[in-house]
């Protein structure tokens, strides 16, 4: 009954394994995994695993660009660039809308951040595009926390997922009040700011994610769906629960709002 509900399956580092990847998941409990495409390349490559693996869903979107542009050149990712047309590649996703689970990931990078309005504004064309197609949204905020609640906010838009929050304490009880989900990867086994959010949140608006390859619950092993039990197991300690209540309670969660 578990569920990974944000990963990058399309990974170079997983290019040789990923049959083994997607056995381990069924073999260790995972129900559900949502693989999450980052610009038309990946988008393609995540609709094409979740039509060939039974337990894959995908999220679809457009990464902040700048931010994206910096991982590649850093050799993160296997593309030359990171240059297309944001509106053909929405037009795309319009297009395929009932072949994937939500949008995103989407949000704001300040940390490789060259245009800062850019950033912004195709923020805000994902976030149009998700309440047209009535999908969750699934939003990157590194160092941009607080942009991107006034963004949502503004927006009005439901089913807010906050992927990897890494905001302060009064934007977490902001995000909290108005409703939004926050997804706690797997390095919560050792990473305080998780920990903190699990404890002030609701079970009811708390997901399990991998963000696999990255942010693995153990050091130096790359990480993959079937480690989202670390999440489950952490989360129980932290709030005091059984961890078939928390497996039963994050997957209602998942049910209701992918579903």
């Amino acid at each position: 009954m578990l569920v990974d509900i944000h990963c990058h399956l399309d990974h170079m580092q997983f290019r040789n394994d990923i049959d083994s990847v997607i056995a381990n998941a069924k073999q260790d409990g995972v129900k559900a995994i949502i693989t999450s495409g980052i610009n038309p390349e990946t988008n393609r490559i995540a609709l094409g695993l979740a039509v060939k693996y039974d337990i894959v869903k995908c999220s679809l979107g457009i990464y902040p660009p700048d931010a994206l542009q910096a991982e590649i050149e850093s050799g993160s990712y296997p593309m030359k660039e990171n240059r297309f047309d944001i509106d053909a590649e929405i037009k795309f996703l319009k297009e395929n809308k009932e072949s994937f689970a939500a949008v995103g990931e989407v949000g704001l990078d300040y940390a490789n951040c060259k245009d800062k309005e850019m950033q912004i504004s195709v923020f805000k064309k994902m976030i149009k595009l998700a309440k047209e197609l009535d999908k969750p949204v699934i939003i990157h905020s590194r160092k941009a926390e607080e942009d991107c609640i006034n963004i949502l906010e503004e927006s009005d838009i439901k089913n807010v997922i906050l992927h990897c929050f890494c905001g302060n304490k009064k934007l977490v009880e902001r995000a909290i009040k108005l409703g939004y989900y926050f997804s706690i990867p797997c390095n919560i086994v050792r990473a305080y700011n998780f920990q903190k959010i699990v404890k002030k949140t609701d079970i009811n608006h708390i997901f399990t994610e991998t963000d696999a390859p990255y942010l693995s619950p153990f050091k130096g092993v790359r990480n993959e769906p079937r480690f989202v039990i670390e999440t489950i197991k952490k989360i129980a300690e932290l709030k005091g629960m059984d961890i078939e209540e928390v497996k039963k309670n994050i997957f209602m969660n998942y049910q209701n709002v992918f579903e």
